[in-house]
C-alpha cells in the first residue's frame, strides 16, 4: 500500500508538471505569434508603447496588491485540506474582500499618479489620459489574481489550465483585429478589453466552484490581517529580486552598451522561458500541496524531495538539448546578430539544473507562512547576485554574466539546504542526490563539448548526450511510476 501511494505521488507530480508545462509551451507559442503580428501591425514605436504601458500597469499592480495572490493560496490550501466547507468558504470570502480592497487601492493609485507616470515613464508626449483610462485594468488584474489564488488553493487545476489557454487565446483574438484597424490608437482600448474579458472568464470558473457571497462581513476583513501581513513580507522579498534585476541591467547598459544589454536579455530570457515550462507547475500545483501539510517532518520532506526528483528528471534532457541546440535556436527565435550571447546562454542553462533542485526547497518558508525567513533568503541572494554580476562582467564581459548566474545558483543551493535544514529539519534525499550525480555531469559534459568540439562531431556527440540524459530520465520515472 505504501509503495502504491509513493507511485501515485510521483504520478500526480508528473501529471501536473506535464499539464502546466504543456500549457506554458502553448502560451509561449501563441505569444510568439501575437508578438510577430503586433510587430508587423504596430512597428517598433507601437511595440515600445505597448511594452511601456504593460510594464507600468504591472508595476502599479504589484506595488498595491499586498501580496494577496501568494499569501491567499497558503491560507485557502490549509482550510481546504481540513475538508471543512465552512472554513474554506469563510477563507474564500476573506480573499475576495481583500482582493476588492487592493483592486480599489491600485485603481486609485494609478489614476492619481497618472500625471507622474506620464512624465517619468515616457518623458515625451501627453499620456496622462491614457494612464487614467488604464487604471481599471489594475483593478481587474487584482480581482483576477484573487480568483486564481482561490482556484489554486482549492486544487481546481484543470480549471486553471483551461483558463490559461483561453486567456492567451483571448489576448490574440481581441487585440489583433483592433490593431489591424486602428493601429497604435487601439493599444489602450485593447488592453482594457482584454483585461475585462480575462477577468470575466476567470471569475466564471471560480464562481462555479466557489459561489459568490455578496455579504462581506466585518470578520472577513479582520481575518485577512494575517494574510495581508504575510503577503507584504512576500511582496518585499519579491522586490529584492526586481531591484537586483534592475541594477544589473542598468549596470550592463552603462558599463557596456544597449546592444550588450539586448544580448544579455535575449540569452537570459530564452533559458528562463524554456525552464518555465517545467517550473510553471510549482506555483500552481506544488505550492498548494506543500502549504496543506500542517507540520514539518517526514511528510514535508518527502513532498519536497519528490518534486525535486520529477522536476530534475523532466528538465535535464531538455537542458542538455538546449545547450547543444542554442547555435540553431538563437538565430531561429531572434537573428544571427544574437549569436554572441550563445556561450552566456549555455552557462545559464547549466544554472537551470541547480534551479530544478533549489526551487522546491525555496518554497518551504512560503508554505510555512514564514515571511521573515523568505525575506532573508531572497535578500542575501539578491545582494550576492548583484555583486558577482558586476565583478564578472568587469572581468570577462558578457560570458562573465553567465558565470555569475551559475555561481550564485550554486551559492543559493548550498545556502538553502543549510538554512532549511536548520529551520525546518529538511534533508535532501538519497534518491535526489543520486539523480543529481547522474544528470549534472551530463549537463557539464554538454557544455564542455561546446568549448572543445565543432562540426559533425559536435552534433553527433551532442545528440548522444541528449539521448543518454533522456534514457536515464525515462528509466528513473518508469521505476517510480510503473
Amino acid at each position: 500500500m505504501e509503495k502504491k501511494k509513493r507511485n501515485n505521488a510521483y504520478a500526480n507530480i508528473l501529471k501536473y508538471t506535464s499539464l502546466f508545462g504543456g500549457v506554458q509551451a502553448l502560451s509561449i507559442l501563441v505569444a510568439l505569434v501575437r508578438n510577430k503580428l503586433v510587430a508587423v501591425l504596430l512597428g517598433p514605436m507601437g511595440v515600445g508603447l505597448l511594452s511601456l504601458f504593460n510594464s507600468t500597469i504591472r508595476f502599479i499592480g504589484d506595488s498595491t496588491n499586498l501580496g494577496i495572490g501568494t499569501s491567499a493560496v497558503k491560507h485557502i490550501s490549509e482550510a481546504y485540506a481540513q475538508d471543512d466547507e465552512q472554513t474554506t468558504s469563510q477563507t474564500v470570502q476573506t480573499v475576495r474582500a481583500w482582493s476588492a480592497i487592493t483592486a480599489l487601492l491600485g485603481m486609485l493609485a494609478c489614476a492619481l499618479l497618472s500625471p507622474l507616470l506620464s512624465k517619468y515613464t515616457f518623458g515625451w508626449g501627453k499620456h496622462t489620459l491614457h494612464f487614467l483610462l488604464l487604471s481599471p485594468v489594475v483593478a481587474m488584474t487584482a480581482i483576477m489574481g484573487g480568483e486564481l489564488a482561490i482556484l489554486k488553493g482549492t486544487r481546481h487545476l484543470g480549471g486553471l489550465a483551461r483558463i490559461s489557454i483561453i486567456n492567451v487565446a483571448l489576448a490574440v483574438v481581441l487585440s489583433v483585429p483592433l490593431f489591424f484597424v486602428w493601429r497604435a490608437k487601439a493599444i489602450v482600448p485593447s488592453m482594457i478589453i482584454v483585461a475585462f474579458a480575462q477577468m470575466i472568464i476567470t471569475m466564471a470558473y471560480s464562481y462555479h466552484y466557489q459561489p459568490l457571497n455578496l455579504h462581506i462581513s466585518a470578520s472577513a476583513l479582520r481575518n485577512g490581517g494575517n494574510m495581508v501581513r504575510l503577503g507584504i513580507g512576500f511582496f518585499l522579498a519579491a522586490t529584492f529580486g526586481s531591484c537586483a534585476d534592475f541594477i544589473i541591467r542598468s549596470f550592463v547598459n552603462n558599463a557596456g552598451s544597449p546592444d550588450t544589454l539586448g544580448l544579455f536579455n535575449a540569452g537570459y530570457m530564452i533559458t528562463m522561458t524554456y525552464g518555465g515550462m517545467v517550473f510553471s507547475a510549482m506555483e500552481t500545483d506544488y505550492f498548494p500541496r506543500l502549504s496543506a501539510i500542517a507540520r514539518t517532518g517526514t511528510t514535508l520532506n518527502d513532498t519536497v524531495n519528490k518534486q525535486i526528483e520529477v522536476s530534475l528528471l523532466i528538465i535535464s534532457p531538455m537542458l542538455v538539448g538546449l545547450i547543444i541546440g542554442l547555435p540553431i535556436i538563437l538565430p531561429l527565435l531572434y537573428s544571427h546578430s544574437f549569436l554572441p550571447v550563445t556561450s552566456m546562454a549555455q552557462l545559464t542553462a547549466l544554472a537551470m539544473f541547480l534551479r530544478a533542485v533549489k526551487l522546491p526547497i525555496a518554497y518551504l518558508p512560503l508554505s510555512r507562512g514564514d515571511s521573515k525567513a523568505y525575506l532573508l533568503m531572497e535578500g542575501i541572494y539578491a545582494v550576492v547576485y548583484v555583486m558577482l554580476s558586476v565583478f564578472f562582467f568587469h572581468a570577462f564581459g558578457l560570458i562573465g554574466l553567465g558565470m555569475a548566474i551559475v555561481l550564485v545558483a550554486s551559492f543559493d543551493f548550498i545556502m538553502l539546504n543549510v538554512y532549511m535544514g536548520h529551520r525546518y529539519g529538511y534533508r535532501l534525499s538519497g534518491n535526489a542526490i543520486k539523480l543529481m550525480l547522474l544528470q549534472f555531469p551530463i549537463g557539464i559534459a554538454a557544455y564542455v563539448l561546446t568549448l572543445k568540439t565543432q562540426g559533425i562531431y559536435y552534433w553527433v556527440l551532442g545528440v548522444m548526450l541528449t539521448i543518454l540524459s533522456a534514457v536515464i530520465s525515462y528509466i528513473s520515472l518508469n521505476k517510480r511510476i510503473h
